[in-house]
């Protein structure tokens, strides 16, 4: 289908009903005055007619010839580093990124860098919103040397989070042939690799100070098995009972340690799976029946019947309720009873959360233990810890699986009064649950 070009008279008479309603109003006001000046004699109707012709035409020829030469003056002055396929590629990136003017202006940046430091805005300099020590310092020197740069720094809002700033000059071609030198600032998370540096060294320094006991122990019993017990049946029967109980407590250290390093790595990524921990509670309960039958305790149950559901990971719910419920049977046996309830209530800031209490009624707590309990390898009797196969780790997992699922750990103890761990979830908003 062709398409007829407009030719030019048209293309030049078609803007003259616009000119024509834009000066109405100043070819009225001019008739007004000239007809004024005729009237007074001030002006002959000839002259008069002259000068109003001479108006209108001023008024309504098209000075297309300068309106032509003005937008390619505005075409000319445009800045190559504002057009729209500069933004659309900052704002692809998948990692946070701002792209920056000679001056250290922001040009571009997109949703990822808004979230990241939401004081950024376009136009404004960035490092009046990025008030990071290592960031300023690494800026100043890419801006005035023109190269890369990078930085590493600790940002504390909202969680602790390790970044690295990689700054990298970037000439943008200008519309004279030239360029444009700008600088573009990305953001990388390096929380998760810190992590794992991290709980390397935690896990080398722990379980070597940890196995040392049970390994020495080892040791001992073999050369004692391979010497002088030798020919002892009823020694060798009870050593290797003992050795059997130090590699079983081996295995639960470094079972514990390789939990709470899993918890720990992705602390900051909040479970979104909708899980009923009724069913989970009555679970750890039932399997824990041989225990409580062999210390002599009564487990209570108080659970509704209803489905309770809150935003959770299943394994590490099993493992936070289990470790509750089994130091509750081990440290709270001389009680002889242990209750284990769920309640839904308010916080004191007037938010629903839900509550799963366990407790039991043995020697309790002293008070200068309790602010210390969620801490590595901390024990209240260290010999009796060890001789129940504790390894000072489970607090610390509950403690780390109730931040991953952003609740916390209430602990309440009177000695000789038993002692209560109440877990607080956060009560999931109805979408969730749909």
């Amino acid at each position: 289908m062709a398409v007829e070009a407009p030719s030019s008279s048209s293309s030049f008479f078609s803007p003259w009903p616009d000119r024509l309603r834009h000066s109405a109003f100043i070819l009225a006001v001019a008739a007004v005055a000239l007809a004024v000046l005729v009237v007074s004699q001030e002006l002959t109707p000839l002259r008069a007619a002259v000068v109003f012709v001479c108006l209108a035409a001023a008024a309504l020829v098209p000075w297309r010839l300068s309106t032509e030469a003005a937008s390619r003056d505005d075409v000319r002055g445009a800045n190559p580093v504002e057009t729209a396929a500069v933004s659309a590629v900052v704002a692809g990136m998948p990692d946070p990124a701002v792209l920056l003017d000679r001056a250290g202006r922001v040009v571009h940046l997109n949703a990822e860098a808004a979230q990241l430091a939401p004081a950024l805005r376009k136009n404004e300099l960035a490092q009046f919103a990025l008030r990071s020590p290592e960031i300023i310092t690494a800026l100043r020197e890419a801006i005035a040397t023109g190269e890369p740069r990078r930085a590493t720094y600790l940002d504390h809002v909202p969680v602790d989070r390790w970044m690295e700033l990689i700054i990298t000059p970037v000439p943008v071609p200008s519309a004279f042939g030239g360029s444009e030198k700008c600088m573009l600032m990305t953001f990388h998370d390096q929380t998760p690799l810190r992590r794992v540096e991290e709980m390397r060294a935690d896990f080398v320094a722990n379980a070597s100070h940890e196995l040392r006991t049970p390994l020495a122990a080892l040791s001992g019993f073999i050369d004692t098995l391979q010497g002088p017990a030798k020919d002892d049946a009823k020694a060798r029967e009870r050593f290797l009972t003992i050795m059997h109980a130090q590699a079983t407590r081996m295995a639960r250290l470094i079972d514990d340690l390789l939990s709470l390093s899993r918890v720990e790595l992705s602390a900051h990524v909040r479970p979104d799976t909708s899980i009923d921990i009724v069913p989970i509670i009555r679970q750890v309960a039932d399997g824990l029946e041989p225990l409580a039958r062999e210390r002599g305790v009564v487990v209570e149950i108080d659970l509704p019947e209803r489905p309770v559901a809150i935003a959770g990971d299943r394994e590490e719910l099993l493992r936070l309720f289990e470790n509750l419920i089994e130091n509750a049977l081990k440290y709270g046996a001389s009680g002889g009873r242990v209750i284990v309830s769920l309640t839904s209530t308010m916080t004191s800031e007037g938010a629903p959360e839900i509550r799963v209490m366990v407790r039991d009624f043995g020697p309790g707590i002293a008070p200068e233990h309790l602010p210390r309990l969620t801490e590595r390898f901390y024990r209240v009797d260290v010999g009796d810890s060890r001789s129940q196969g504790g390894t000072g780790l489970g607090l610390s997992l509950v403690k780390h699986i109730l931040n991953r699922h952003r609740g916390r750990l209430l602990i309440e103890s009177v000695p000789e009064h038993g002692a209560t761990f109440t877990a607080c979830f956060p009560q999931p908003k109805a979408a969730l649950l749909a």
